[in-house]
């Protein structure tokens, strides 16, 4: 038990230096005075608010979502604590990538008595379907902004290394390796204790995952990932009008900087701090938007998302004793 705290404590500290390392290098030209000046002065924090509303309502359509896809696998949780597992999830990913889904999972199946691996399937589902919005984003733009993709692809991505790699025998040596260890020992793998235990999660786990095929309200369900995603670009969109330099760009710039944002939010950093950052300012480049200015743009935004998160996240673990009173 101990070592495993240790190790958790390791890697939040190390995600939080590579942030925190990121954000320095992007921001170390700037001045810091000017820097403050500007977020007080430069910003008008009305669509700001606005942009916050928006995911607000991005994540109440999650929440709508997710006891969509539970309630085939167990009765249907309250809105309430949905909504309130959802919002801790939000809180726990700031302080260790990855963790709000187990720990919104821990949450709703603690205050509503529902299987765990189910509602973690559930979860696994919905970021499947989340993954395949951000990929229909990811071709809405390369089909819109093709030239602005290439020459951002020109600027900051080499593939020379990866396809050189392959043109060697060696990464198809390694799988095949691989491959002729699992068959040659697949009889023996199958008796294991180990095997049958991960055999019964994984069918918890898979009947989790295709819970959606069973949702009554197919019409809803689709709304709703539907929404999710618009309301999620929306942020961004609304963002735009709060400073000067951005107000002009056009939806799809919005879109633009919302997929290559996401992307940044991917890699296993708190909150996606410093590489969020990092492809936000990237992008916002493409449109002739100059570093200082991204800069600015980039820490509003996140810095307000962030806020909104914590604030909702702690009022959540405050809310959820007293909404449960009586369990």
């Amino acid at each position: 038990m101990k070592s495993q705290q240790i190790k958790k404590t390791i890697q939040f500290i190390l995600f939080l230096v590579v942030g925190a390392v990121i954000l320095w290098w992007l921001y170390r030209d700037q001045d810091a005075d000017e820097l403050l000046r500007a977020i007080k002065e430069d910003v008008n924090y009305f669509w700001i608010l606005a942009s916050l509303m928006a995911g607000l309502l991005s994540h109440i359509s999650r929440t709508i979502r997710w006891q969509m896809m539970i309630t085939p696998l167990s009765k249907r949780p309250s809105f309430i604590n949905t909504f309130l597992a959802v919002m801790i999830g939000y809180l726990a990913n700031l302080a260790i990538p990855r963790m709000g889904e187990v720990s919104r999972c821990a949450v709703l199946s603690k205050h509503e008595n529902i299987s765990f691996t189910r509602l973690v399937g559930t979860v696994v589902a919905e970021r499947a379907l989340d993954v395949v919005s951000l990929l229909l984003s990811l071709f809405l733009v390369f089909v819109f902004q093709f030239e602005v993709i290439m020459s951002l692809f020109a600027r900051h991505v080499d593939f020379s290394g990866v396809v050189n790699s392959f043109a060697t025998p060696v990464p198809y040596v390694i799988i095949a390796l691989l491959w002729a260890v699992v068959w040659l020992f697949r009889k023996r793998i199958r008796t294991t204790r180990v095997f049958y235990k991960a055999k019964g999660l994984w069918e918890k786990f898979k009947e989790g995952f295709l819970s959606f095929r069973d949702v009554k309200q197919k019409g809803w369900f689709i709304f709703h990932s539907v929404m999710i995603f618009v309301l999620y670009f929306l942020m961004m969109y609304l963002s735009f009008f709060a400073f000067s330099y951005t107000a002009h760009l056009l939806p799809v710039a919005a879109l633009t900087v919302f997929v290559f944002g996401t992307l940044g939010m991917l890699a296993p950093v708190q909150g996606g701090i410093g590489p969020w950052h990092f492809m936000v300012i990237t992008s916002l480049a493409a449109y002739q938007i100059p570093a200082a200015e991204g800069g600015i743009f980039a820490l509003v935004v996140h810095g307000a998302l962030n806020l909104m998160i914590v604030l909702f996240g702690l009022l959540s673990l405050l809310l959820l004793p007293f909404v449960n009173k009586r369990s």
